[in-house]
Parts: structure tokens; C-alpha cells; sequence
């Protein structure tokens, strides 16, 4: 079948939410409401009536089209009701428009591109099985989580699900969000936006954990989508840190969540110590690929002034 190239304003946004809502591998990221949240731009590539579709978010700097990952969107790539093969994500790769003079984007799990034909990063995600009862998943921690547990409860440290979005974003922002300076006030509002869209849809829960004293230490933003419950966004501070109030907070979501036909999708992370946190409540790894495309004519490439310039662009 054809693969059409759409811009936007062509996208019949009801056929593509059909299609996501049955992928084999449809998740959060890829629904239409999401993507107009979080890109400011989005073009895509159909194949039939729908059958096979891939969001292209893109941004346009210096004259040059680019495709880019949105910020707080981990997998995109390609999404199908039918089964998709090594030849067939080769074939949308190959479909991207020539505009497109540069790309680095994340596809997802289920999206196998021939490492031979194109430049393949892999990353590393951390998911978790919530089907068995909290008591079976408990007994996959390990030694350092349960101990972290032990230690939150002795400090007197409770959770609340009665915690405000934009709470939990600036302890976030105040925290760790220093080394994080590629992320504006813009960004932080297009997240707290698209949370409380999906609060409204009741797709999202957002976690708070509290010292003894009542004071906000750690917060997460959980959204569902696809029998997955996605661990979007945290924050905690020094004080978290020490107390074990995050290890309290996952522990505590387990057990709100055990029994039910979901999955705990971590979403990361290539970062040793947050893969090593993560795997800790007995998570599984999985991985799925990053895919640098460049078409960039040759002063851009190899001229060391131009490097640089467009190091900071993409």
C-alpha cells in the first residue's frame, strides 16, 4: 500500500486516534491530543486507510526542517494495527519527506530498523508487570528498596494522591531541573497543561510523599493509556533522598495498582543509578531505538563553525 506524507491541517484526527486505540503497539505518546499538546508542529506519514501511521513532530530553525523527540515523550516512531517488520519501519524511514533535512527521533519497542541502513542509538526502558497480587510482585525488590521502605515509614513519611500538578513540577524545577536548562517556563507549562487534560479525562494520578511535618518532599505524575500506568514526571529533594520517600511512593502506587491487568511503564532510563532504581522493584528491561537520519548539505557538516551552531539547534 501507499505511504502518504500529510501535513497536519490533512490528518483526519478521528482515523488516527482509531488506529492507535488498536495498534499492536500504541501507547500514550501517539494519541492525537497528545501530540498537539506537546509539539508545536506536527506533520505524519499514513499508509492505507490508517492501517499504519507515523506522527513526524518537527521544528524549523535557520531555513532548515528538522524532526526532534518532543520533551516528556519517550517512544514514538511507527504504529500499526497489523505486524510490523524490519521492512516495513525501512520503508517509512525511507518515506520521510526530503524537507526533512535532519532527524533524531526515538521510535519505539516494536519498531526493529535494519542497524545496517541507518544510524541506531539504543535505549534502555524499565517496565514492571502489575497482573500478580502486591504480595508476589513485593518479593522481586531488592534488599536496598525494601530497606528504603523500612526507612520512610520509620521517619513517619505518608503518601497522598491529593497533590497538585504544578507541585510536584516545581520540586522538580527546584531540584533537579537545574541541570536541566534546555527545559523553559514554555515547556513546564505545556507539561502542566497536558496533565491536567488528562486529569480531566481521569487518565492521570499524581502522587505526593510528605515528611513527618507535613512537608513535600517527592511527587509523581502517572498517566494510563494502552493497559499501561506511565511514570511520566517526579520530583524530589535532598531530604527525599535520604528518608527513602520516592522508594515509598512506587511501593505505595504498586499496591494501589497490583492485581490489575497493567503494566508500570518506568520510561528510562539510560542514567545508571535511575536504571539501577528502577530495575530495583523487580522491573524488566526493554529497549527500543533512537534513529539519526542527516541530509544535511555539506558545509553544515563538516565545517567546525557550522557544527556547532547546529549542535545547539537539534
Amino acid at each position: 500500500m501507499e505511504i502518504r506524507y500529510l501535513e497536519h491541517s490533512q490528518i483526519d484526527m478521528a482515523a488516527w486516534d482509531n488506529c492507535i486505540s488498536k495498534a499492536v503497539n500504541g501507547n500514550l505518546s501517539a494519541w492525537s491530543w497528545f501530540l498537539n499538546m506537546m509539539s508545536s508542529d506536527w506533520d505524519a506519514l499514513v499508509e492505507g486507510e490508517y492501517e499504519t501511521v507515523f506522527p513526524m513532530p518537527f521544528r524549523k530553525k535557520a531555513g532548515i526542517y528538522y524532526l526532534y523527540q518532543p520533551f516528556f515523550s519517550q517512544q514514538l516512531g511507527i504504529f500499526s494495527i497489523n505486524p510490523l517488520t524490519p521492512e516495513k519501519i525501512g520503508q517509512f524511514l525511507d518515506a520521510i519527506p526530503s524537507k526533512f533535512s535532519y532527524a533524531n527521533i526515538n521510535l519505539n519497542s516494536f519498531n526493529k530498523p535494519d542497524p545496517d541502513k541507518y544510524k541506531i542509538i539504543n535505549n534502555l526502558n524499565h517496565e514492571l508487570d502489575l497482573i500478580e497480587s502486591y504480595e508476589i510482585i513485593r518479593k522481586s525488590y531488592k534488599d536496598n528498596t525494601r530497606r528504603n521502605i523500612v526507612r520512610a515509614n520509620k521517619e513517619g513519611v505518608s503518601i497522598s494522591t491529593n497533590v497538585k500538578p504544578e507541585d510536584i513540577i516545581n520540586l522538580f524545577k527546584s531540584n533537579r531541573g537545574k541541570d536541566f536548562s534546555h527545559l523553559g517556563e514554555y515547556d513546564y507549562r505545556r507539561l502542566t497543561r497536558m496533565i491536567y487534560h488528562s486529569l480531566g479525562m481521569g487518565k492521570a494520578i499524581c502522587y505526593g510523599a510528605f515528611t513527618s511535618d507535613n512537608s513535600f518532599c517527592a511527587g509523581a505524575i502517572l498517566l494510563f493509556s494502552h493497559r499501561k500506568v506511565v511514570f511520566l514526571f517526579s520530583g524530589v529533594n535532598e531530604t527525599a533522598r535520604k528518608n527513602g520517600a520516592m522508594s515509598l511512593l512506587i511501593d505505595r502506587f504498586i499496591q494501589d495498582l497490583a492485581g490489575n491487568h497493567l503494566t508500570l511503564d518506568f520510561e528510562g532510563s539510560n542514567d545508571a543509578n535511575l536504571a539501577r532504581f528502577y530495575s530495583s522493584f523487580g522491573a524488566s528491561v526493554l529497549h527500543y531505538p533512537t534513529v539519526i537520519i542527516n541530509r544535511l548539505l555539506w558545509p553544515v557538516k563538516f565545517l567546525p563553525s557550522l557544527r556547532g551552531k547546529f549542535r545547539k539547534i537539534f
